[in-house]
């Protein structure tokens, strides 16, 4: 089985591009599939991802 990719996106100049990095980690969100994302992308999905649980729930899977 493939490892799941990063659903991150970048801002700034390169804004709108999407990450091809390996996924390491999955944020929970209510009424929405898990979020996966890199170790770049945890702390911003964090702050700005749709519909993150609060307290956040974090799964490592990579």
């Amino acid at each position: 089985m493939d490892a799941p990719v990063c659903k991150g996106r970048f801002a700034g100049p390169d804004e709108g591009r999407a990450c091809t990095a390996r996924a390491r980690f999955e944020i929970g969100r209510h009424v929405d599939f898990p979020l996966p994302v890199c170790p770049e992308h945890l702390g911003p999905s964090l702050l700005l991802a749709r519909n993150v649980l609060w307290p956040p729930e974090i799964k490592m899977i990579g």
